[in-house]
């Protein structure tokens, strides 16, 4: 009954913390002038986005299910402390991501701190640094992995997704190693799949090319890595 009050409890906290985050989009700094982006429709202010109706309804709904998942997926484990509170902040991100094609570092850059130093004081708590030192790798490896891409100008990608991949890196190797593999694998094959169908159904080669927000993909990438990878992990193994 603990556990499961525990875990109501967690879903109800996101939940909440999702639907405050319009007001914490409302509040941030809109972004300097980006010559390169001058060809594009220009960026929705956040401001505005925030304001747009149903807002807080809709985060605060999807941060409550996806807690629900993480929960059920990782169970009664004490990194949910740190799991938990970046279930809203994953939302958001997706959420503004989406629209503005922007990972806003004042939210990525606190989250990852929050999530570095939840896995720091576990430590000590949980007397193993097996969880910290593959949360620490995931993070390195993740992050170089999202620079060397960004390096090579690929479509899609901005230094947004590779500061949020050090969040994602960490938070799923803290977790286990098959989550970090199938979730960090994840994102790419779902986002490069439905514009891969949509270029054969509509016959244009173009729509390849076209920039989509990578961040969206990224933390759904991650949410599936929770709930199926240790699953994916153990099939691919024994084929």
């Amino acid at each position: 009954m603990t556990t499961q009050l525990a875990a109501l409890l967690a879903v109800v906290v996101a939940g909440l913390a999702g639907a405050l985050a319009p007001r914490v989009v409302a509040a941030l700094p809109e972004p300097e002038h980006d010559e390169s982006l001058e060809d594009e429709d220009p960026k929705p202010l956040y401001a505005d986005l925030a304001a747009r109706p149903g807002r807080a309804m809709l985060l605060g709904g999807a941060s409550a299910l996806a807690a629900a998942l993480v929960v059920l997926a990782v169970g009664p484990d004490p990194w949910l402390v740190g799991l938990v509170p970046l279930v809203p902040v994953g939302v958001v991100l997706a959420w503004v991501d989406w629209h503005t094609r922007l990972l806003p570092s004042r939210i990525v850059l606190p989250a990852t701190a929050y999530a570095l130093a939840v896995a720091l004081v576990l430590w000590p708590l949980t007397g193993s640094a097996d969880d910290l030192v593959r949360g620490l790798v995931g993070l390195v490896v993740l992050r170089s992995l999202y620079w060397l891409m960004w390096r090579i100008h690929s479509a899609g990608m901005g230094f947004g997704d590779v500061r949020l991949a050090a969040l994602v890196g960490l938070a799923l190797g803290h977790v286990g190693v098959a989550e970090l593999l199938v979730g960090g694998y994840a994102g790419f094959l779902i986002f490069g799949l439905p514009g891969l169908v949509l270029a054969v159904v509509k016959w244009d080669r173009t729509l390849l090319k076209t920039p989509f927000p990578f961040g969206p993909f990224m933390l759904i990438g991650a949410l599936l890595g929770l709930l199926v990878g240790p699953w994916v992990l153990l099939r691919l193994v024994g084929a």
